[in-house]
């Protein structure tokens, strides 16, 4: 009698612990999202460069469109609406260098601290603007390895701009959605992603893509394919 009873019990104990989650549940695993971004159109000729030429050089990359091999396409941020970023971005940082905002696109979380230094011996300011122009700070940064830490408010579209150097451009979208910026060969990867169909947002400085309905399957990769143009 004593052991039927133990038994008993012992059943629905077993129960309530899978429920609890004592063995793995599928719908709980994350799929992952890999793709690729390209485009027809070609690079840009390089910048010519008439002022500051001791530290900036007589031409610099335009980096509006960074191709690679094959049309892979650079800085194109893809964002996957409506599913939160897991783990925290890295703190932004923007870096004035021969004359060039890096990185030139990043991510950041809504009130992440931004620093910005510049390793050049002239004059640069690092000029962020929301995308509707309300500007979030102006620094100058008159002397090398100076290092100034803002905050990003709001989420959004910020541009980075020099008012020394009028070609210097950097961008970093605020989000507290999953996103990734792809790098030059063109890729990016989304991981952890929760079972289900959504929209990717596509953003990119100068080209354009309509944004793609993506379905998501535990566990499973999916894979998704991105050409940009104008």
């Amino acid at each position: 009698m004593t052991c039927r009873a133990t038994s008993i019990i012992a059943v629905p104990l077993l129960a309530l612990a899978l429920l609890a989650g004592g063995a793995p549940r599928a719908f709980a695993q994350g799929g992952t999202i890999t793709g690729i971004a390209t485009t027809a159109i070609a690079a840009r000729r390089p910048l010519r460069v008439t002022m500051d030429t001791k530290v900036c050089g007589t031409e610099l990359p335009d980096e509006t469109v960074t191709v690679g091999a094959g049309g892979a396409l650079a800085n194109v941020v893809v964002t996957l609406t409506g599913v939160k970023q897991t783990t925290p971005y890295p703190e932004p940082q923007v870096i004035n260098e021969k004359c060039r905002f890096l990185p030139r696109v990043q991510l950041a979380r809504p009130g992440a601290p931004t620093k910005t230094t510049s390793h050049d011996a002239l004059l640069h300011t690092t000029n962020a603007q929301q995308d509707g122009g309300r500007t979030l700070f102006n620094v100058g940064l008159p002397v090398p390895n100076m290092v100034v830490t803002r905050p990003l408010n709001g989420p959004g579209l910020v541009r980075i701009t020099c008012n020394t150097h009028q070609w210097m451009r950097g961008f970093i979208m605020v989000t507290d959605d999953m996103a990734a910026v792809t790098g030059p060969d063109g890729t990016f990867k989304l991981t952890g992603v929760p079972p289900g169909t959504y929209e990717l947002k596509v953003w990119h400085e100068l080209l354009k893509s309509a944004p793609v309905k993506v379905t998501v399957k535990a566990g499973a990769p999916t894979t998704v394919k991105l050409n940009l143009a104008r």
